[in-house]
């Protein structure tokens, strides 16, 4: 975790705390004016759109290893970049599959022949990245009083690691032309329940800044990991015999972990009962899917509306 993110993470903490000491005397003191927040009642329900960054240290897990018996990150020669492109597809060690790698590789036109090409481990990927995805949920909110609520949230996600590997022409005609560059893809789920409170600041009628803070389980599923050499797409979960049949799909990880959320954002009534909220949220949790990859945050920014039953 950077500074900035630590930073962000006690600033909303420090205002949390600030809004449970006073409250009571808060309370004491409003009474309902012109101008004023007027009382919250009951139950209010709504949804949540928004944009999700997940911390790439979890993407790592797509960088084509994959996992050993015991959870933990295969070396390059059980890998299942190796597995896949050197015996499975490339046909370099018994039981000799035919080459396909050879005919989806080209150069200048020119296809590779068998002893053309080489994979080895420096050609590997070097850094997963997660691209942004779009966070949707379902919200629930009851309040205590005016200003206080218990939450809780349910946002679904579906993330996309992207990263690059290369394979060796063994004969270039350019020096340009050693190293041609492929995609690696993974796929992932994420479900996040949440449940905690939350603390109206100020009490403007219409607009008012909020903190929020609590539980967060988050449900992740290994969902695909995938390479293409050029027209050549290769699931590296999958594997055949020589006739071409499947043989092993391998078990995809999922976890469940548990950790804590936080928000900062602006309260906005917008009639008696409806009410927009935009937010950003840190969620502080461990990732073990696959194999564990610490301790880290995650960010989403997103527009909450609630309607009031």
């Amino acid at each position: 975790m950077n500074l900035v993110s630590k930073s962000v993470f006690l600033i909303l903490l420090l205002l949390l705390g600030f809004s449970f000491t006073s409250h009571s005397q808060e309370e004491g003191n409003e009474t309902e004016k012109p101008g004023k927040l007027k009382a919250g009642k009951g139950f209010h329900v709504g949804i949540t759109v928004g944009a999700f960054f997940a911390n790439n240290a979890g993407a790592q897990i797509y960088d084509g290893y994959g996992f050993d018996g015991n959870g933990g990150k295969n070396d390059f020669a059980n890998s299942y970049m190796y597995q896949n492109i050197n015996i499975q597809y490339g046909g370099k060690e018994p039981p000799f599959f035919p080459d396909q790698i050879a005919q989806a590789l080209s150069v200048n036109g020119q296809t590779f022949n068998h002893d053309g090409w080489s994979f080895e481990e420096i050609n590997m990927p070097l850094q997963m990245r997660y691209n942004t995805s779009i966070l949707i949920g379902f919200a629930c909110r009851y309040f205590v009083d005016k200003k206080n609520t218990l939450i809780f949230n349910v946002n679904a996600t579906i993330l996309k690691a992207s990263g690059a590997f290369t394979i060796k022409n063994i004969y270039p005609i350019l020096p340009s032309d050693e190293l041609k560059t492929f995609a690696i893809i993974g796929g992932e789920q994420r479900l996040m329940f949440q449940l905690g409170y939350q603390r109206i600041l100020g009490n403007h009628e219409k607009a008012n800044l909020f903190v929020e803070a609590g539980l967060n389980l988050t449900m992740a599923k290994f969902d695909n990991n995938k390479i293409a050499i050029n027209n050549l797409e290769i699931d590296l979960f999958t594997y055949y015999n020589p006739n071409g049949q499947q043989t092993i799909a391998l078990q995809k990880p999922v976890t469940v972990n548990l950790g804590a959320f936080a928000g900062l954002g602006l309260n906005i009534t917008m009639s008696t009962k409806t009410t927009l909220q935009v937010l950003y949220a840190p969620v502080y949790e461990r990732l073990k899917l696959g194999y564990d990859t610490g301790l880290h945050l995650q960010h989403s920014v997103a527009l909450r509306a609630y309607y009031n039953l």
